[in-house]
């Protein structure tokens, strides 16, 4: 916890300040290359609870701004502190991603006090590849390290190259993407239970990259049927990769989030 508070103060003391809220970087491994962006609210509006992003980028790279840090405001705005992700890529090895997605919850919740986040009500979002990993997280990760709740969006479901996205699939197992025990462990319909935290989906019918049939679908299919409260929002077309207001209903799919936040409970 001491390490956790200094290595705040230092944060803090290079953050950008602008009408009450805080912006800061911070390592999140020891290379550094691994990154968190964080967005404070304002304190008078802090509610506590938190969201960690996860972008997209096929587990090749990650989209830092359309998928991550262009929606601080959005969050911050409904008093929700706000976390970007910039995880290592795996390369073959899926516990670098992994590693850096739990890292990241244990330093919110382990700095939960300073920052006014309820360490019971942080949740994971991700973007297609992004939306792997925060699925793996909420469905694989150990108590300490598992959000309280999952938004996703046009996220890769399975890492079965035939049905995802092949480059993710490939990226993410490296030389077993054959290697059909692991297709099943990280296809993560297939992991749900009862310590499953409530999800929200959002997807396009005419994803031709990530297919919502044997993807989102799937998930939210096996969600409903171990009865963890889920939300499945399928748009009649925006293809693969929302950027911003390109997307047809931008407006919308942000109205149906903030709605199914304000009436997601906290513990």
């Amino acid at each position: 916890m001491k390490k956790s508070l200094v290595i705040l103060f230092v944060c803090l003391m290079s953050a950008t300040t602008m009408v009450g809220q805080s912006q800061f970087v911070m390592n999140n491994s020891a290379d550094g290359e691994s990154t968190l962006s964080i967005f404070l609210p304002e304190s008078g509006k802090a509610t506590g609870r938190a969201v960690l992003c996860c972008p997209g980028g096929g587990y090749a790279h990650v989209c830092m701004d359309y998928e991550g840090t262009d929606w601080a405001p959005y969050f911050n705005e409904m008093g929700i502190a706000y976390a970007v992700l910039k995880y290592r890529m795996p390369h073959g090895d899926r516990t670098i991603p992994m590693g850096d997605a739990e890292h990241a919850i244990a330093t919110l919740r382990d700095s939960a006090a300073v920052w006014h986040i309820n360490p019971a009500d942080i949740g994971i979002m991700g973007f297609s590849a992004g939306g792997h990993l925060a699925s793996t997280i909420a469905t694989h990760a150990e108590e300490a390290v598992r959000p309280n709740f999952q938004i996703l969006f046009y996220p890769v479901i399975s890492i079965d190259q035939s049905l995802g996205h092949k480059g993710s699939s490939v990226n993410f197992l490296g030389n077993e993407v054959e290697n059909a025990e692991l297709i099943a462990e990280y296809s993560n319909m297939n992991k749900i239970d009862e310590r499953t935290p409530p999800a929200i989906i959002f997807m396009a019918q005419d994803d031709r990259v990530v297919p919502p049939l044997t993807n989102g679908m799937p998930y939210f299919a096996e969600l409903s049927k171990h009865k963890i409260p889920a939300s499945l929002h399928c748009y009649p077309r925006g293809g693969h990769g929302w950027k911003g207001e390109r997307f047809p209903f931008f407006a919308e799919m942000q109205t149906s989030l903030a709605n199914w936040l304000k009436q997601l409970k906290s513990n």
